[in-house]
C-alpha cells in the first residue's frame, strides 16, 4: 500500500440502478415469496451476473428458452421485454407468466405496433442481437428495418418512402441516435418517430454524468456487464472524451496499473449495476492510499413503476 498517494474519487449522479432495473429484480423477488422457489426467469433478468447471481441463490433459476421451463412453473419475462412468439408460446403451455418489460419499453413496442396499424413501414435504430432488439421487433407487425449507422441508412432499401415511422432501443439516448435519426429524416422527409422527450430519461442521464465526471477525472471507471449496453455507451463516452476509461464487473477487476499517474478517479455504474459494487471499488481503491470521495450534484431520479397485478398481494394471499 502506497500511504502517499491521495486519490479524489468523483462519484457520478445518478448512476446505477434505474426503475425499470428495480422494478424487474422485485419482480423476481416477490414472486419467490409469493409462490416460492423456483422460479424461472427467461434470459438474465437484467444485465449484471451479481443480481443474476443474489435471485439464483434465492431459488430462481435462469433459462434462454421456454421449452426449459417445466409445465406450470411460474415464468417471468426479462425486462428486456419479448417477441409475441414467445409470449404466445406461454399461453399455449399455460406457463403461469409474470412480465417484467420495462414500462418503458412497452411504450417503444406500442409505438411501433401504433405505426404499423396505421400502413407505415417500422424502422428500429438499435443494436442487433440485444434482446431489447429482439423483442421489440418480435413485437411490430409487418417485419421492421433495424439500423444502427448511418451507413446502414444510406443502403436501406423500404416500399413506401412516404409511409414510414422510427422508433429506438431505450438503452440508447438521444446523442447516440441524433446522426441516424439526421440521416433518416434527410433521406426520408415524410417519416415519423417519437420526440426526444420519449427517450429513456435513465439512459440519458447517465450518460450525461459521465460526461459531467469525464471533464474532471484522470480515469474513468464504470461499473457494469460486458453485455450491457448502457455500460459500455458510458464507457465509450469518457474514452471519446480523451480519458482512460475501462469497463469492469466488480472491484476485482480493477488493474493496479491503471493508476499509475492517476490522481483523480471518475466513477460511474450502468443502469443494471448495483450500488454494493460501487462502495466496493471504492473501497479497493483504499488500498492504493487515501480516498476522498466526491459525489457531483446531478438529477434526482424520482421514477417508480407499478409491480404487475398479480405481485401486488402478500403471500398469504396466494393460491
Amino acid at each position: 500500500m502506497t500511504d502517499q498517494r491521495h486519490l479524489r474519487v468523483v462519484l457520478a449522479k445518478p448512476r446505477g440502478f434505474c426503475a425499470g432495473v428495480e422494478r424487474a429484480i422485485e419482480i423476481v423477488e416477490r414472486a419467490l415469496e409469493i409462490y416460492g422457489p423456483p422460479v424461472y426467469v427467461r434470459h438474465e433478468i437484467v444485465h449484471n451476473k451479481h443480481v443474476v447471481e443474489t435471485l439464483r441463490s434465492q431459488g430462481a433459476i435462469f433459462v434462454e428458452e421456454l421449452d426449459e421451463v417445466p409445465d406450470g412453473a411460474v415464468t417471468v419475462f426479462s425486462a428486456h421485454g419479448v417477441a409475441e412468439t414467445v409470449e404466445h408460446e406461454a399461453r399455449l403451455r399455460g406457463l403461469p407468466v409474470i412480465d417484467a418489460t420495462c414500462p418503458l419499453v412497452s411504450k417503444v413496442h406500442k409505438e411501433g405496433q401504433n405505426h404499423a396499424d396505421k400502413g407505415r413501414e417500422v424502422i428500429l435504430i438499435g443494436h442487433a442481437g440485444h434482446p431489447e432488439v429482439e423483442g421489440t421487433m418480435g413485437r411490430i407487425p409487418g417485419g421492421v428495418y433495424l439500423v444502427s449507422t448511418v451507413d446502414e441508412v444510406a443502403a436501406l432499401q423500404v416500399r413506401n418512402p412516404s409511409a414510414l415511422a422510427y422508433v429506438t432501443q431505450t438503452t440508447l439516448s438521444v446523442d447516440d441516435t441524433r446522426d441516424v435519426i439526421a440521416a433518416l429524416r434527410a433521406r426520408f422527409p415524410a417519416i415519423v418517430g417519437p420526440d426526444v422527450r420519449d427517450i429513456c430519461y435513465a439512459t440519458q442521464n447517465r450518460q450525461q454524468a459521465a460526461r459531467d465526471i469525464a471533464t474532471q477525472v484522470d480515469l474513468l471507471l464504470v461499473v457494469g456487464a460486458r453485455n450491457s449496453s448502457n455500460s459500455n455507451r458510458l464507457r465509450e463516452i469518457g474514452t471519446q472524451l480523451g480519458v482512460p476509461s475501462y469497463l469492469i464487473d466488480d472491484a476485482s477487476a480493477l488493474e493496479p496499473a491503471w493508476l499509475d499517474g492517476v490522481s483523480s478517479v471518475g466513477v460511474t455504474a450502468g443502469a443494471s449495476a448495483p450500488e454494493e459494487l460501487v462502495q466496493a471499488l471504492i473501497d479497493r481503491l483504499r488500498d492504493f492510499g487515501s480516498v476522498e470521495v466526491d459525489e457531483l450534484s446531478g438529477i434526482e431520479e424520482h421514477m417508480q413503476f407499478k409491480l404487475p397485478r398479480q405481485l401486488q398481494r402478500r403471500p398469504a394471499e396466494a393460491v
